[in-house]
């Protein structure tokens, strides 16, 4: 659901800007004394964009208000699902903890994120760990960036993590799988002198 929202955020971002530009552009351009082609929407410099004529024209028919009280509806309950879905909350704030007698528990979500942070950083090689946790409150899904020391193979801070971060992570939430996506970045250092 999130490719699609990210596809849709950027796909009516970009129609949005495109039609935005080539309409100022145009109006530009034909303020500054460009001719415009023949069927373009106004004609000179002193001309408005829709004349009292245009504006009223299809007014008289039946099926002029219908129309237009259909598209601006379609068009507001688009934006409203676009703002809902850009608002909604990203990190998952609780996690339903299986405790066997049927009743379940709720934990935090930014406790086992802290946790789970903490103990990526107690990895080898691992300077800084930053987790996210999103999803279902019954199936959380782990987003992991991991800031790794110089010298230090990714392979090996990635095996780690997968086998004790999030196993103990996982153990202890009594989940039947944690799901991650690990980001790894390397820190920077200095170049080494060789005397």
């Amino acid at each position: 659901m999130r490719a699609v929202l990210r596809i849709a955020n950027r796909v009516l971002l970009g129609l949005a800007g495109l039609i935005l530009v080539v309409l100022g552009g145009s109006v530009l351009a034909v303020g500054l004394g460009v001719r415009p082609p023949s069927w373009w929407i106004h004609d000179g410099r002193h001309d408005v964009l829709l004349s009292s004529a245009e504006r009223t024209r299809w007014r008289d028919e039946g099926w002029w208000w219908p129309t237009v009280i259909a598209v601006l509806a379609v068009l507001v309950l688009l934006a409203l699902w676009w703002l809902s879905a850009v608002l909604r909350r990203r990190r998952l704030a609780e996690v339903l903890v299986d405790t066997g007698d049927g009743e379940g528990a709720m934990l935090r979500g930014r406790a086992l994120e802290d946790v789970l942070a903490g103990d990526a950083e107690q990895l080898d090689g691992v300077g800084r760990a930053h987790v996210l946790l999103t999803g279902r409150r019954s199936a959380p899904e782990a987003r992991v960036r991991l800031l790794l020391e110089p010298h230090v193979d990714p392979g090996t801070a990635l095996h780690g993590l997968a086998t004790e971060s999030l196993g103990h992570a996982r153990d202890s939430a009594a989940l039947a799988a944690l799901p991650a996506e690990v980001r790894l970045r390397a820190a920077k250092h200095r170049a080494e002198r060789v005397s």
